[in-house]
């Protein structure tokens, strides 16, 4: 993980930044939304500036079965000055979240 990216979530851990939840995200002259698959995302807006898996989330499908999916964190940016967080349950896009950085 390069310095930037490890500075920055020093910075989060530290509550020093504002997150704002959003339902898209425009990269480039593309815009994804909610739901939208890491496929997806990733065709639109290319490789993240860093990804990790965050572990697992036990949802319940609409059968009614009970399923662990794996969670992952993208990050990209700066942009601007702004890093924007996506996270991602079964490689669907869930979360959108966006912070200026210092």
């Amino acid at each position: 993980m390069n310095r930037r990216i490890s500075a920055l979530l020093l910075c989060l851990s530290l509550g020093t930044l504002h997150a704002e939840a959003s339902s898209t995200y425009r990269c480039n002259s593309r815009l994804v939304s909610l739901d939208a698959t890491t496929a997806e995302v990733r065709s639109k807006c290319g490789e993240p500036a860093s990804s990790s898996m965050a572990g697992y989330k036990e949802i319940i499908d609409e059968y009614g079965y009970r399923q662990e999916v794996p969670v992952e964190e993208w990050v990209y940016g700066p942009n601007h000055g702004m890093f924007h967080f996506l996270r991602f349950e079964g490689s669907r896009l869930r979360q959108i979240d966006s912070q200026r950085g210092n």
